[in-house]
């Protein structure tokens, strides 16, 4: 068992909303269009602090905890390229200028962070009071693994959302973006910007990957402090990362069928652990060195063949993938 002090959880949490805060100044001080360069450094910069953590987290509570730091980390950061796709998809559907898109995204960190932190401290507490969450955990994994790989090739559609639609209904919103604004005046009556809608787009699906996420990297470890790291340093990086590599995500054609073979080993990893625990000791369970030599393994086949793909297609498009099949608007229908 894991035992960190509460100096250490609040130096932990000092440190990442230092850096958020970072990157919420840099947004609101100076919106800029962000260059490759600049996302480079910044990419270089989030992943260099991940590991740096990691390697202190090893020498400081032993190389098991370090390998399920890094196992959960790089099942999170594998999930986050997902969120990135549907990013892209709700910055081109709303058309957000590119010099606002760097608010958008931190923002959209920050209320990822919330939301994770929220469902760790459930998932958390029902995994230490019903060892059958894990069953359950497992099987919804499963779940989504396999509903993934059968809308692999679509992308979700950020207008059907009912939250989006309802704001739409309820609020009055301006045509233009309004200097970056959130709510603005316009001939005396208060009006939200399209920002806000967008905003609560991504924080509406921020809430879905937290579903998956949460229970996914409880499937590497069952620490609630690595958890809370693994998902905060994956998702730090990942507005630089949105800018570093938004170009190059149509070239994973089969990002979406490797997420869901992980999610799919990470189910049946969780449901052997119950079964080991619950019903027979004899049940095998699956190490998480052996986890994560897994989990990299799918990434660099389904990368490089993703490459080999589209070198030889060069029209071949990557999605997103989604959880449910997309409903034809009636426009789309009479086309059909």
């Amino acid at each position: 068992m894991l035992e960190i002090s509460t100096l250490t959880w609040l130096v932990t949490i000092g440190i990442i909303v230092a850096l958020l805060a970072l990157d919420l100044i840099l947004a609101a001080a100076r919106p800029h269009r962000v260059g490759f360069k600049e996302a480079t450094a910044w990419s270089v910069f989030y992943i260099l602090v991940a590991v740096a953590f990691g390697v202190w987290f090893a020498m400081a509570y032993g190389g098991d905890f370090g390998t399920q730091y890094f196992a959960g980390y790089i099942v999170e950061k594998s999930l986050s390229v997902d969120n990135l796709f549907v990013f892209v998809i709700i910055m081109t559907t709303f058309a957000v200028p590119e010099e606002h898109q760097h608010k958008v995204l931190t923002f959209g960190i920050i209320l990822a962070l919330i939301m994770r932190a929220i469902f760790i401290v459930l998932g958390a507490t029902l995994l230490s009071l019903f060892s059958f969450m894990f069953l359950l955990f497992g099987l919804l994994l499963i779940y989504t693994a396999v509903q993934l790989f059968r809308h692999r090739d679509e992308d979700p559609d950020v207008e059907d959302n009912p939250v989006v639609r309802t704001a739409r209904r309820v609020l009055p919103i301006t045509d233009e973006y309004v200097g970056g604004k959130l709510v603005t005046r316009v001939d005396g009556r208060r009006m939200v910007t399209p920002l806000l809608i967008v905003l609560i787009a991504i924080g509406s699906i921020d809430l879905l990957f937290a579903l998956d996420s949460i229970p996914a990297v409880f499937g590497v470890t069952a620490e609630p402090y690595i958890v809370f790291v693994a998902n905060a340093f994956a998702l730090l990086g990942l507005r630089a990362l949105y800018f570093l590599v938004k170009g190059l995500l149509d070239r994973l054609v089969y990002l979406s069928t490797g997420l869901a073979i992980i999610l799919a080993f990470i189910g049946v990893k969780l449901i052997l652990h119950w079964a080991h625990v619950d019903i027979s000791p004899a049940v095998p369970e699956i190490s998480t060195t052996v986890s994560l030599g897994v989990i990299i393994g799918i990434l660099v086949i389904v990368t490089v063949a993703s490459l080999v793909k589209t070198r030889n297609d060069p029209t071949a498009t990557a999605h997103a993938g989604s959880l449910k099949a997309h409903k034809p608007r009636p426009a789309e229908q009479e086309r059909d």
